[in-house]
């Protein structure tokens, strides 16, 4: 006697066509070139600075300030003070590239007479550094600037925030 046994029928996995391979791997590296492209656009324009590579290119002495510290933008406001009666004014600020030198790197300054050993010294006992802004070799405007670590990063807070609230 002889079985006839058939096996059962399997359906056949779908199979990629090539052609649709061909198709989805075309979209796809055509959405990643059009995704960076969008994105990574350097905006020249002043009204919108949207990196810190514009920064660190429009900073006074830039590998200098690349070099000895960071690049800044400096805000430049004055606020006048009314007692009687009491009220706050408030100029426009001037914003302007500048840079931040690191504690390690005020040499740069003392070799080209910008700062005296006095204000060096002063400047050092307060836990300060130095900041600029302006061309090294035009007589740039020196100040003695304290880091503030009080504020924090409220950008980061920020993002921080709406992340863990999605």
């Amino acid at each position: 006697m002889q079985h006839n046994t058939q096996l059962p029928h399997k359906p056949q996995p779908f199979r990629f066509n090539t052609m649709i391979v061909a198709i989805v791997s075309a979209a796809l590296v055509l959405g990643i070139i059009i995704g960076v492209s969008l994105t990574s656009v350097a905006n020249s324009n002043p009204e919108n600075i949207n990196s810190s590579v514009y920064i660190d290119s429009v900073a006074p002495d830039a590998n200098v300030c690349v070099q000895y510290g960071a690049s800044a933008i400096v805000t430049d406001t004055r606020v006048f003070l009314t007692l009687n009666p009491f009220k706050v004014y408030v100029t426009q600020p001037r914003m302007q590239p500048g840079c931040v030198l690191r504690t390690s790197d005020w040499a740069i300054l003392q070799q080209r007479n910008l700062v005296t050993s006095q204000q060096a010294s002063n400047c050092k006992n307060s836990l300060n550094t130095f900041a600029y802004t302006g061309k090294l070799e035009n007589s740039p405007q020196v100040s003695c600037v304290y880091q503030n670590d009080a504020a924090g990063n409220l950008f980061a807070f920020q993002a921080q925030t709406s992340a863990k609230s999605q």
